[in-house]
């Protein structure tokens, strides 16, 4: 018996029930968090995506991608082993913040411009903060200054790039996606801007649509999206209340400050770290407003919370991949080691780009 209340396919069972019956023992907090959790998404996330969202899909729509991944080509399979297409995913997504990269992976897998290993790879570096959460929300709302962007931005951005790396080894045995023959007669010497000319015209016609279906199409995918975007961060505030209620995040708190403690990190940035586990907003708040703890220590913890990007964020990235054959374990991992490395190079470039105190 309780080998069978165990199994795997069970547990989220019993974790439902056990979250209903917290939600009539705390209706009060979790309506409260619930508020919170829908303040963020009105307030932060869905000015700072809903445009990036609806943009996506028309270039999507236009072609544009197909030329950016002409052009991108020759740089994205040498480094990344990724098609040159990916190019247009890692702009997007470095440029728009998660789940964007995600989205757009999950896109491309279901137009079969990328295989399973491309896409695990691609979604596991393309999942980043945008510049405008980084800089006006993180570094000038949370922290109250400006100057800390630049290593702040650093540290997230080049370390996703080094997971981008890295990834390259990920499934390194499986085959790249299939690539049509480029140099037929005729075509030998056309120029790399003239190919990706031709290929944003051709998937413009394979397309179809006229602009205002486009556009029509290109909205309403987007408020889905950030409908589902919203509904999963009020559910992880009211998660969080409740196991704040139940005293599970002070014993989780608890954990966290020992092993901060054995790095040498002030253990009053534990809260940080455990409401970012949860919510990459919560938990860059919560890292600015930790006073007295070391400026540079606040801007690390502050860099992995970015770069972990909280479980409401990888719960939006699993529900996007959940359509693909792409697995949720590599964007595990990745996240973790993305953590982990913006953390350190954090430290490594206060002194050059560090505020001056």
């Amino acid at each position: 018996m309780v080998r069978f209340l165990l199994r795997p396919s069970v547990i989220p069972a019993w974790s439902a029930a056990v979250l209903v019956l917290l939600l009539a023992a705390f209706p009060a907090q979790a309506l409260e968090a619930s508020l919170r959790g829908l303040s963020i998404w009105w307030e932060v996330l869905f000015p700072a995506l809903f445009p990036f969202f609806v943009i996506s899909e028309l270039l999507l729509g236009f072609g544009i991608v197909h030329f950016f991944g002409k052009i991108l080509d020759p740089l994205m399979r040498p480094l990344f082993r990724i098609p040159g297409i990916g190019g247009f995913v890692v702009t997007m997504g470095y440029a728009s913040g998660y789940p964007v990269g995600a989205r757009l992976t999950a896109q491309l897998w279901e137009q079969k411009l990328i295989n399973r290993a491309e896409g695990e790879r691609l979604v596991a570096f393309t999942t980043t903060s945008d510049p405008i959460f980084l800089i006006g929300a993180v570094s000038v709302g949370f922290f109250h200054s400006v100057a800390l962007a630049p290593v702040l931005a650093a540290a997230h951005y080049f370390g996703g790039l080094i997971i981008g790396l890295l990834m390259r080894f990920h499934d390194r045995h499986a085959p790249a996606s299939s690539e049509k023959k480029e140099r037929r007669a005729g075509a030998r010497r056309k120029s790399r801007v003239a190919e990706a000319l031709e290929a944003m015209h051709v998937a413009r016609m394979m397309d179809g649509r006229p602009l205002g279906k486009l556009l029509q199409d290109a909205v309403q995918a987007a408020l889905r999206l950030m409908i589902v975007v919203g509904g999963l961060v009020v559910v992880f505030s009211v998660i969080m209340e409740l196991l704040r209620q139940t005293g599970s995040i002070d014993m989780l708190g608890g954990g966290i400050r020992a092993v901060l403690g054995l790095v040498g990190m002030p253990p009053a940035l534990s809260d940080a770290v455990v409401s970012g586990t949860f919510e990459v907003t919560l938990g860059a708040r919560a890292a600015g407003s930790a006073a007295g703890s070391g400026l540079v220590h606040q801007v690390a913890i502050a860099a992995f919370v970015l770069s972990w990007a909280g479980l409401s964020v990888h719960a939006q990235v699993a529900s996007l991949l959940s359509r693909t054959d792409l697995r949720y374990k590599p964007f595990l991992i990745a996240r973790l080691l993305h953590g982990f490395i913006a953390a350190a190079l954090v430290y490594a470039l206060w002194g050059w780009l560090g505020p001056a105190l």
